[in-house]
């Protein structure tokens, strides 16, 4: 039997994707935030508004954290709350590409307990509930078993591999790149890629879906420094994140400066 929690945000899932997708984009409405925090459109809007109102609805006792809300410290007093980010990838939305995401968490008690990450131009949705494993469109997902750490193929940003970040320099790693983080998250508990760097202060609403689809299909996930993810905090922030198999995180934290 599904996750009842989880069965809600697959539905919340696939119509903010019919809502985003309806958009006509020559005609979006796009501006950027204040403070440099990037852009948004009247699509995110649109998104986060239906997610409100059919999300805390539907769980009115949760506490809620979106991108796209103002914050407020009622969720903290909440044993569980929505974390939420409308559309990851806005700058991707805005471009006409397929790589932008939805991504939705519940987390009970700082830790997630069902995610979704949905890609509605590529059909690919990502789910996963505590103890349950993570599946892709009903499939099991399980993470790269690759062991050879020269082989690694790592999604991250090009800053990533700048030398001052590596105990003894940049290693000769494959890098690639995806912008949406809940979307980079989700290849590795694909197993598409075997690791996930970003050094950059990281918001929950962009990670806590996929910290969710990583742990259950068998990775290990923590901040840059090796401190597991915690969410739903005051500070709605970690210091980055590194994501691979077990040993493979190992390597890499032990490989950063």
């Amino acid at each position: 039997m599904q996750d009842p929690d989880l069965a809600l945000l697959i539905k919340a899932a696939q119509k903010s994707g019919e809502i985003a997708t309806g958009f006509a984009m020559d005609r979006l409405k796009k501006w950027d935030k204040e403070d440099g925090a990037g852009p948004v459109t009247e699509a995110d809007l649109a998104v986060n508004a239906y997610l409100e109102d059919t999300l805390r609805s539907a769980r009115p006792d949760y506490g809620w954290l979106s991108e796209e809300t103002e914050d407020t410290s009622t969720r903290l007093g909440k044993p569980r709350a929505f974390v939420i980010d409308p559309i990851d990838g806005t700058r991707s939305f805005i471009e006409g590409s397929t790589t932008w995401a939805h991504s939705f968490a519940i987390v009970e008690e700082g830790a997630p307990v069902a995610a979704v990450v949905y890609l509605p131009l590529r059909q690919k949705l990502y789910a996963a509930a505590r103890g349950q494993g993570a599946t892709l469109n009903g499939a099991p997902l399980t993470i790269s078993p690759q062991a050879d750490f020269a082989s690694l193929e790592v999604l991250a940003t090009k800053p990533v591999f700048d030398a001052k970040h590596w105990k003894a320099g940049t290693p000769n790693l494959k890098r690639a790149h995806r912008p949406s983080l809940a979307y980079r998250l989700a290849l590795v508990a694909e197993g598409r890629f075997d690791a996930m760097i970003t050094l950059r202060r990281s918001w929950e609403w962009d990670i806590a879906a996929g910290a969710l689809l990583l742990s259950e299909a068998g990775a290990r996930v923590t901040d840059r420094l090796g401190v597991p993810l915690t969410f739903n905090k005051a500070d709605p922030a970690s210091q980055g994140v590194l994501a691979a198999s077990p040993a493979m995180h190992a390597r890499l934290l032990s490989a950063l400066a």
